[in-house]
């Protein structure tokens, strides 16, 4: 049976009054929901960085990916320049979120306080770099992407 790796508690620091606490939505979500502190307006394939108003303390060892939600990508074309955005366990600064409105003919708006990405934790492996002549043989070797077919 699977055992994920225990995490300590993820600090989260309000840098504004009106921002909100990432939650999970429901009982044993990977993602903490993240909220917008200021209104967005994003007309058709406009991008731009929301602040959340949060700042938070990832445990070394981990990292955090800031995704996409799924029901603003299928509704309104909405998505992240950099998905995932990588929070390194010592960033201290402000989560923000690079969106991407890839709607064609519909702007996209969130008011202050509205659910824009989500924040997963995960435990990242930080092996030394090791320089090497040669790799190992593998059955798929240097077949790349779409090397596999349909």
């Amino acid at each position: 049976m699977f055992t994920p790796p225990t995490v300590p508690p993820l600090a989260v620091r309000r840098l504004r009054p009106d921002a909100v606490l990432p939650v999970r939505q429901h009982p044993g979500d990977a993602g903490l929901d993240l909220c917008c502190v200021e209104a967005v307006r994003l007309g058709p394939g406009q991008r731009t960085s929301v602040p959340t108003g949060l700042a938070v303390a990832i445990p070394e060892g981990f990292a955090g990916f800031v995704t996409p939600r799924s029901g603003l990508a299928a509704r309104h074309g909405l998505t992240m320049v950099n998905t995932p955005g990588i929070v390194d366990a010592g960033y201290r600064g402000e989560l923000e979120v690079l969106l991407l409105n890839t709607d064609r003919e519909a702007t996209f708006e969130a008011a202050p306080g509205e659910r824009i990405a989500q924040l997963l934790i995960v435990p990242v492996s930080l092996p030394e770099v090791q320089e090497t002549d040669a790799l190992d043989e593998t059955a798929r070797g240097a077949g790349g992407f779409g090397s596999t077919g349909r």
